[in-house]
């Protein structure tokens, strides 16, 4: 089916066909589309595993489940696409040229030259692409990019982001994440997200990064398993404290855990990046400063506060504002809703996206490079740039 055939069904019949591939973890979010409210609705779901298959079979019984992509393509106008990290590009790439149009889980590939090749291939085939980005639409982030916007710092100068990722030992290191093979780095799969949204507070792109980083505590544990076929919520406790007494890893352990990350920013700005998979506290701190004050974000879930420092203090101040940071039900408090709400939009009608594809490929690029750096010599390294003609093709809407 053309794309032409594809966007004249949807007009003359309304309800907009997604289909799923890879139903594991991620997988789930597909649950969310609602044909009353969306006007759209799952007509396919793709997995290779047993398990993934009987799961969809039972969340949506009046669709088609199968484990050959070929088979789900021509069923549908749009798609959803979770797999693995390493499992990105090939039915993102197969799906653009059926004139599908795609959502891809972040982060976009594992490499530079798989999100160049996505690029390349939307443009080309006109099929649309969007990169499923959540954070853009957290409210602490729209929040703290409204107070930017909004001049309340003045032009911003340098961005600190902390993460703690209190659940790193369950999360990233008993699965497919702690092997380097699969997804290069956690610098790049956690990492994107902060990368991005660093990116869109600041108003610009990295040119050049450096960064190091070890793996430093869950390298020296011995206690292995094997666990294919399981889910991260039947493995993870947040019982398992400390770090070093964790059992139970993947076979394969050669991600770094501790990072750090600096970034030089096309516009001036300068930023760095930390993250740490053994810490007891699981949140982001962002602390951007600009030439009027910084911003600061204390907790990243509803109810937690952003302070604003904007007069001149003398040592420590209490902050000049605190604003409560709002939120709804729903994964990353409400983000994921929002997300996917915000794809079936585009994917019917197309147009310009919070999220950006050419967001997230830099945000690949510049954690790409980082990791380059940090299993080199720590070098400032360059980010390698995108042509410009690609660029203003996503920044216009995919429209030619």
């Amino acid at each position: 089916m053309t794309l032409n055939t594809r966007e004249a069904r949807q007009a003359s019949e309304g309800t907009l066909r997604v289909g799923l591939v890879g139903y594991g973890a991620r997988g789930t979010i597909g649950r969310s589309i609602d044909k009353d409210v969306m006007d759209a609705e799952v007509v396919a779901v793709c997995d290779t595993s047993e398990r993934g298959l009987a799961e969809a079979g039972r969340d949506f019984p009046e669709a088609t489940v199968t484990s050959d992509l070929a088979d789900l393509l021509p069923l549908v106008d749009a798609v959803l696409i979770t797999t693995p990290d390493d499992q990105h590009v090939g039915p993102v790439i197969a799906a653009l040229e059926a004139g599908v149009s795609v959502f891809c889980e972040k982060p976009m590939g594992i490499s530079i030259e798989e999100c160049d090749a996505m690029l390349t291939t939307a443009r080309r085939t006109g099929a649309r692409l969007y990169i499923g980005h959540n954070m853009r639409h957290m409210s602490v982030f729209i929040q703290l990019r409204d107070l930017i916007s909004a001049g309340r710092i003045g032009e911003v100068k340098a961005i600190w982001c902390r993460h703690f990722v209190g659940n790193g030992g369950d999360y990233y290191f008993k699965d497919w994440h702690a092997d380097r093979t699969r997804s290069n780095s956690l610098l790049l799969q956690k990492g994107a997200h902060d990368i991005d949204v660093i990116h869109w507070l600041a108003g610009g792109y990295s040119t050049a990064v450096s960064a190091m980083g070890e793996l430093i505590v869950y390298g020296s544990i011995t206690d292995r398993t094997d666990r294919s076929g399981q889910r991260m919520g039947e493995w993870l406790s947040v019982g398992n404290w400390p770090p070093a007494t964790l059992t139970g890893l993947n076979p394969v352990v050669d991600v770094e855990d501790i990072s750090m990350m600096m970034m030089k920013l096309d516009n001036g700005v300068l930023a760095s990046y930390q993250e740490c998979h053994f810490s007891p506290d699981y949140w982001r701190n962002y602390t951007v400063i600009g030439d009027r004050g910084r911003i600061e974000n204390l907790g990243d879930r509803q109810g937690a506060h952003i302070a604003v420092w904007d007069t001149r203090h003398g040592g420590y101040a209490e902050p000049d504002e605190l604003i409560e940071i709002g939120g709804s039900e729903g994964g990353h408090g409400g983000a994921d809703l929002r997300l996917i709400a915000e794809f079936i939009r585009f994917a019917r009608d197309g147009g310009v996206t919070q999220t950006s594809p050419i967001a997230a490929r830099m945000s690949v690029a510049a954690g790409c490079v980082a990791v380059d750096s940090l299993r080199g010599d720590g070098s400032q390294l360059p980010v390698p740039p995108l042509d410009p003609e690609l660029v203003a093709y996503f920044e216009r809407g995919q429209t030619r």
